[in-house]
């Protein structure tokens, strides 16, 4: 590990004593680069928009994950393998891609609304930045909105310590919506996961009644459990029936 240290720090002695950092030109594949302050301050303003998109970019999983419909749903599969005791079937690829894109086809109309009013004016340079962001945010803000308890919103409302009157939506700070959201959908996606387990539940404690009735203790119930609990599912059209229910809730 010293040795490593004391080679790079000869090798930073000979890149400063060679004068590299103060060359402005500097050769790239062939190509000669020159490095030079611009005269132009729309050559700034273009580098920090790049840099915007980029950090936007950057934030993009974070964003949809806590302002779309991908918490609720990502939890009530996710309780749904467990309540089948299936263990990784399906796998969390699966899930998280069936999540997705159920998160997509939920969210296409709001994605419609914010390149119509927000990202298309704003490529065609007839909306400013801050404009086409607060345009983005209507109907994010929405949805958000409708799915948001008013006891969780008022818990928000009341920490942020707000000082103007709430009368309508657009009076509710985004800082307070956004948390207020995200934990009214993670008390949705519980709720319906309690009422998935339920029967699935009762198999098992059939089950283990049998199993104890009949002196099998040695024999795990799960084992005997898990081919009824996929028969249970398979005719009632499981999937079917929660991803119907599932979008049906964002309506």
């Amino acid at each position: 590990m010293k040795k490593k240290i004391i080679i790079i720090f000869f090798i930073l002695i000979i890149f400063v004593n060679t004068g590299v950092y103060a060359e402005p030109d500097i050769s790239l594949f062939g190509k000669d680069v020159n490095i030079e302050d611009s005269e132009n301050p729309e050559d700034y303003v273009v580098g920090f928009e790049i840099l915007l998109v980029l950090t936007i970019l950057t934030l993009a999983p974070a964003i949809l994950i806590m302002m779309s419909s991908f918490t609720r749903i990502i939890i009530v599969l996710s309780f749904i393998r467990n309540a089948l005791g299936t263990q990784q079937t399906p796998p969390n690829q699966v899930l998280i891609g069936l999540a997705l894109f159920l998160t997509f086809f939920v969210m296409a109309p709001i994605g419609a609304d914010i390149n119509e009013n927000a990202l298309q004016p704003y490529l065609e340079e007839e909306i400013g930045q801050a404009e086409a962001i607060d345009n983005a945010m209507v109907p994010i803000r929405e949805f958000m909105y409708k799915q948001t308890r008013d006891k969780d919103l008022a818990l928000f409302v009341d920490i942020a310590d707000v000082e103007e009157e709430i009368v309508n939506m657009e009076d509710i700070p985004t800082k307070a919506l956004i948390p207020a959201f995200i934990i009214s959908e993670l008390k949705t996606a519980f709720q319906i996961s309690f009422i998935i387990f339920i029967p699935f539940l009762i198999i098992d404690m059939v089950v283990a009644s049998t199993l104890m009735s009949m002196g099998m203790m040695m024999l795990p119930p799960v084992m005997i459990s898990l081919p009824f609990k996929i028969l249970l599912f398979i005719m009632v059209d499981g999937w079917n029936l929660i991803i119907r229910s599932l979008i049906n809730g964002f309506s």
